[in-house]
């Protein structure tokens, strides 16, 4: 299935977004010379990190780079942004900063990336009976409450007409479910890559859902934020920040074979792992927080995640984007 932008419009009816919802474009201001970004593993930061390219695209900007993580999952990078201990979070999953904007974080979207092919998955182990997810009826699911992982198993069961409550959710960050994986705790796990790469391989597990292929639509993206007063604060900052992974991200994906040794290098997988996610020759696409058309899916997205009481309230996601200037 090609990757394009239009395939969420199959997300479902949306609320349309008016352009006087989103927030002033910023001020060329900086307040801060040194901004600190947090990261994860396997994800564009890592390479960000470990590439060294942009710390010196920023370094030539007169703006010095502090990496803080690494952070496990999108959660507790928000609650480092929250907290005051790093200015950005590490390009995780939107479903949890909407969350964490419902329950009252003045946080803000600065810029989204859409990756794909799509990889999170719905693994079990081969020898566990399970060979379809009809059969999970009964059984206990791994998810990372409000991200990906709940979004996946949700949007999975109710695409095979499964009833919601006949599964046990339990909510565990990766870190916890892979052991609770391999140990046999959960009967499946919800994961994305490279954690469910990782997994498959050393638990002898399979598939039974996979984003790429089984999912029509997206609901969740990955997201640059903010506290909105750094963004309002620091302008000229933000646009170079966004710029400097714009940069990582096309490198990415001009060079998949050597973004996969990286991150295995710091993720310590295998070369079967590595030689498996580098054949997916993913292609990052960047979209400005204020894009008119990402935020009519991004809004239908939000609306689906509140219908299925995934996020606790309806949410206008324009309110809650910066327009960064320079474009």
């Amino acid at each position: 299935m090609a990757f394009t932008l239009n395939r969420r419009h199959l997300i479902g009816a949306g609320a349309a977004l008016g352009a006087a919802s989103v927030l002033p474009g910023l001020s060329l201001a900086r307040a801060t010379d040194t901004v600190r970004v947090g990261w994860g593993k396997g994800s564009i930061t890592q390479i960000s990190l470990q590439r060294g390219e942009f710390e010196k695209n920023l370094k030539d900007k007169g703006i010095k780079v502090e990496w803080v993580g690494p952070f496990p999952n999108h959660a507790p990078s928000l609650q480092a942004v929250v907290g005051g201990s790093a200015d950005f979070g590490f390009w995780g999953s939107t479903t949890p900063a909407l969350a964490a904007i419902i329950a009252g974080s003045p946080l803000v979207f600065t810029q989204f990336l859409v990756y794909g092919p799509r990889s999170t998955a719905i693994i079990v182990k081969k020898d566990s009976g399970i060979d379809n997810v009809q059969d999970l009826a009964g059984k206990r699911i791994a998810v990372n409450r409000s991200g990906l992982g709940e979004f996946l198993a949700v949007a999975a069961l109710e695409q095979n007409n499964v009833p919601r409550d006949s599964v046990e959710f339990v909510y565990l960050n990766p870190p916890d479910a892979a052991p609770a994986f391999g140990q046999g705790k959960v009967d499946a796990w919800s994961m994305w890559s490279p954690g469910v790469d990782i997994a498959r391989d050393k638990f002898d597990a399979k598939d039974i859902f996979f984003e790429g292929t089984d999912l029509d639509y997206l609901i969740d993206y990955s997201s640059l934020v903010s506290l909105r007063s750094f963004a309002e604060e620091n302008g000229e900052l933000v646009r170079e920040v966004i710029d400097a992974f714009k940069i990582e991200g096309d490198w990415m994906s001009e060079n998949p074979e050597e973004s996969e040794k990286m991150i295995q290098k710091e993720a310590g997988y295998n070369d079967a792992v590595r030689d498996h996610l580098a054949a997916l020759k993913r292609r990052n696409v960047f979209y400005e927080a204020d894009d008119p058309a990402f935020l009519s899916d991004f809004q239908r997205a939000a609306d689906w995640l509140v219908e299925r009481k995934i996020l606790p309230q309806p949410i206008s996601v324009a309110d809650h984007v910066v327009r960064v200037p320079g474009v």
